[in-house]
């Protein structure tokens, strides 16, 4: 199987325990980051864990550079793709609405919602080919109930995700193409841990680099369209 992961740059963040949690069951990974020497980076890390790993680098927000990654990719692994996992993104608060800086909105929106837009546009005749599965990564707070004073942004953007997910679960019925999202609460990573104190409730990386590796696994074959939350 060949899994592309995006946002894979930073050691000790999710991208990480998700690439390593596909490339132990077998999986051949195209590893994606920002910067071609951090991407390239952990993908020597995963070699060294015994992965099959290879780094590309590419700036998701650009068309430009992501159809350039395409052919990359398609030239060198094929233009089958068995999983897509779009995790690319960060998080960002915005403040009082009325008082917000309209770049700071427009950037949630092309870190979290078009990175994941161009990604899938571009990959998915190659997930169509291997009647594989998409998987998206929204917010616990797009769910009702959830707080978001100070961050519409971000919840706009996630929220973006979530219908983009769904248009493409929907879209890909006839071929075989399934598409879910996750809507983790706060991950424990570095970052997490430097700004909310190690004790904070956390949802482990490696719980959801597990529910990754399902939802792109036979076992998952009959769902789709679904926003699965991850919570402690």
């Amino acid at each position: 199987m060949l899994s592309l992961i995006t946002g894979v740059g930073a050691k000790g963040q999710v991208g990480e325990a998700v690439a390593l949690a596909l490339g132990k069951r077998g999986d051949t990974l195209v590893v994606v980051a920002r910067s071609e020497a951090d991407a390239r980076a952990r993908a020597d890390d995963l070699v060294a864990a015994g992965c099959s790993a290879f780094g590309y680098g590419c700036d998701l927000s650009n068309s430009v550079d992501v159809d350039a990654l395409q052919r990359r990719v398609t030239e060198q692994h094929g233009d089958r793709l068995d999983a897509l996992v779009n995790l690319a993104g960060g998080f960002g608060a915005l403040g009082p609405l009325a008082r917000s800086d309209p770049a700071a909105f427009e950037h949630q929106l092309r870190i979290n919602l078009t990175t994941a837009y161009l990604a899938t546009r571009a990959f998915l005749p190659s997930v169509q080919r291997a009647r594989g599965s998409i998987v998206f990564f929204a917010s616990e707070a797009v769910l009702e109930g959830a707080a978001t004073r100070g961050v519409a942004a971000y919840v706009a953007a996630k929220a973006g995700v979530v219908a983009l997910m769904r248009s493409v679960a929907d879209e890909g019925r006839e071929s075989g193409v399934r598409a879910n999202a996750l809507a983790p609460a706060a991950i424990r990573t570095g970052t997490n841990e430097a700004s909310m104190g190690a004790d904070a409730r956390f949802v482990e990386r490696e719980d959801v680099a597990g529910v990754v590796a399902f939802l792109c696994s036979a076992g998952s074959a009959a769902i789709t369209g679904q926003v699965i939350r991850l919570r402690r």
